[in-house]
Formats: structure tokens, sequence, C-alpha cells
């Protein structure tokens, strides 16, 4: 592998995910436990959303997931197991400019 390879497949992302409060925590947990994410914040949140076409509220939390690009499709496979709901809510946001020394962090703490 390249450095450049290297240092893309080490690139900080951050997984943009919603679940239920009482189900948040565990998964968190769970992505931190199995080094597929550095870490993971977790943060309540109302939620607007249209599902079997009727409009729906309610309270959620997001967790932004640190991982890196190598580690990203793991990550999400396993989101998708462990995540209570069908169709869960993950999109990737890619660092175009992370501190350094939090990368370097980051990559270290999803390696195996």
């Amino acid at each position: 592998m390249t450095d450049d390879a290297s240092a893309d497949a080490d690139a900080p992302v951050t997984a943009y995910v919603t679940a239920p409060r009482d189900a948040a925590a565990d998964l968190a947990r769970r992505l931190v436990d199995a080094r597929l994410a550095a870490c993971v914040n977790v943060v309540d949140c109302t939620s607007t959303y249209r599902w079997d076409g009727a409009v729906h509220e309610g309270a959620e939390s997001i967790l932004l997931a640190k991982t890196t690009a190598e580690r990203y499709a793991d990550l999400t496979d396993r989101i998708v197991e462990w995540h209570p709901h069908g169709v869960p809510c993950i999109e990737r946001i890619d660092a175009a400019d992370a501190h350094d020394p939090f990368a370097a962090w980051c990559a270290d703490a999803v390696s195996d």
C-alpha cells in the first residue's frame, strides 16, 4: 500500500446515525468495543419524519461515530445488524480537514 493509499484509508469519517434513545447508549458502546468507532457522541433530539404515509414525531438520539474510511463499511454493516429499526438512518460525513493528532488517535483506536 502506498503512503497516499494508507493515508486515505486512515482518513477520518463520521457516521451520522439516529436511533431510539433507549438503544443509543448500547449501540455506541458496542461500536467502540468492537473497535469500529474510536468515539461515539450521543445527543438527544426530537425527529419529525414521514413513515408509512403519515408524519410522526419522536424522541431519538443522534450518534456521531468517529471512524476511518477503511472501517466505515464494517461499521455500517454492524449498525444495520444491531439497530432496532429496519431502515436506520446512516449517513457518511468525510472530514476534509481534521486536526492531525485527532485523526491519528482515531485511526489507532479503530485498528485491529
